[in-house]
């Protein structure tokens, strides 16, 4: 009878897979022994894998050059880095050793850059694409990059009101873009982005503030769609939307030259992950073309901002089951050594699951269970995958001499942000060891501790004791 948790796994998917395989019992991730990261460092315990970083980008600039080579695309590609997802040395140092541009979204994204050339890590030649609400240090601070040398620097205007704050700040000729705003997809809570000019506004206000401006020239329309690329009737709407206003403005701007489909590639959140990406970045880029042939233009160069698809699955967070409580005839608690709340906040604040699997005990029987977080809230759990409305997990006598541990895989995006990395968490959770895992001359994997567990005296200094 096959009844363990590896029989479940190679019944309901195609596995061992490209990052994940078992060997003895125990789980692998990318080769590498997650037993022995779990030895050497304990848990709770973050992991970031360097080489995915890099992996990735190539692999997007790859797509979508192959895309544009089989239309015949005039255009160039160009890959963004969105720096919000995650702003760690580690993690932006990896990315840059790829040839790419920045997407920033605040003021301090600007100091994050500086700091960045003056450790020699980025070029001045490079693309800055300025996204969000500008607060006048935001605006400050473009304007001293532009000012100093940067000419790639693009704020994009996400409202009229910032040409005019740009203006009294920037002294030199600058290439500017407009953001869209977007309609939301249909289950949304409200239908227009609140980002971005509206369409019928756009080329009114060119025509109105930098037509003829001796000063600023519109080099990119900026298109974002929250869901990302999307093979969907939605994403297709909007894109064609998009491109038929670049069409419009080209016709009265020449300088135009360059589309930014914002929204980015979705990561793998399931082992039974089946996104087609080859294929959607051939779409995009004939339905680009098809569209730009029928208005009589020359097809646009293509930038894309990818963050979770750079980051995310570069990431791993793993714990320890540290007891088991059954709290009826049919819910059975395995409790984590931390909180979901503070250490994977998306699986609360917008219920986004993460490919979840044991490192150990793969060999044992399965149990259908709930996990629970260490803090005294009720909405610190978590009950299910993104391919089924359940938890499986490895059956275990032994708490404290064979404990369990699981992993949550492809969490590099955007965590550590919104927990407040450093700060003060919920219940006063400490934020776990942060460990960077990297690839050597030789192919052998290497370990280091970006950060240790979060201390009491650190949060006692943040809340003034």
């Amino acid at each position: 009878m096959k009844n363990k948790y590896i029989d479940l796994v190679e019944q309901s998917f195609d596995f061992p897979q490209e990052e994940f395989k078992v060997e003895d019992g125990e789980l692998y991730f990318h080769n590498i022994p997650m037993m022995d990261i779990i030895e050497q460092y304990g848990t709770p315990l973050k992991i970031t894998y360097l080489p995915k970083i890099s992996s990735q980008i190539q692999k997007a600039k790859r797509m979508f050059n192959v895309a544009m080579a089989k239309v015949d695309y005039k255009g160039t590609y160009n890959y963004c880095y969105c720096t919000k997802s995650s702003h760690f040395s580690f993690v932006m140092e990896e990315a840059l050793k790829n040839e790419i541009n920045l997407e920033t979204s605040s003021a301090f994204d600007i100091n994050l850059i500086e700091a960045l050339y003056a450790e020699g890590l980025i070029k001045q030649d490079k693309y800055i694409i300025c996204n969000g609400f500008k607060k006048d240090v935001y605006v400050e601070n473009i304007a001293n990059m532009r000012n100093n040398g940067w000419e790639n620097i693009i704020p994009v205007l996400d409202n009229m009101n910032e040409f005019d704050e740009l203006d009294s700040y920037i002294k030199e000729p600058t290439k500017i873009g407009i953001r869209i705003a977007s309609e939301e997809e249909p289950k949304f809570e409200f239908y227009t982005s609140r980002l971005g000019i509206r369409y019928r506004d756009i080329v009114p206000f060119y025509k109105e503030k930098i037509q003829g401006s001796k000063k600023f020239s519109l080099k990119m329309l900026h298109f974002f769609i929250n869901t990302g690329i999307r093979d969907n009737a939605y994403y297709w709407n909007e894109l064609a939307k998009c491109v038929n206003v670049y069409c419009d403005l080209k016709a009265i701007c020449p300088e135009l030259d360059s589309l930014n489909i914002g929204g980015g590639f979705p990561i793998k959140s399931s082992l039974m992950h089946d996104y087609d990406y080859e294929y959607m970045a051939e779409e995009v880029i004939s339905q680009i073309k098809s569209i730009c042939q029928q208005r009589g233009v020359n097809e646009p160069n293509i930038f894309t901002e990818f963050g979770s698809f750079t980051v995310g699955e570069s990431g791993a967070t793993i714990f320890q089951i540290l007891d088991i409580k059954q709290q009826n005839d049919r819910e059975k608690w395995y409790m984590i050594d931390s909180s979901f709340m503070t250490t994977l906040p998306d699986t609360w604040g917008i219920n986004q699951k993460f490919i979840l699997l044991p490192i150990n005990k793969w060999e044992e029987k399965y149990q259908r269970v709930f996990l629970g977080g260490l803090t005294c809230d009720s909405q610190d759990y978590y009950n299910a995958e993104a391919h089924a409305n359940a938890i499986f997990l490895p059956t275990f006598e032994d708490k404290k001499a064979d404990p369990l541990y699981i992993g949550f895989f492809h969490t590099g995006a955007y965590q550590e942000s919104i927990s407040g990395y450093g700060g003060i968490q919920h219940c006063l959770q400490p934020a776990p060891k942060h460990v960077i895992i990297d690839i050597d001359e030789d192919g052998e994997y290497y370990t280091k501790l970006f950060s240790k567990e979060q201390s009491y005296k650190s949060m006692l200094k943040i809340l003034g004791y």
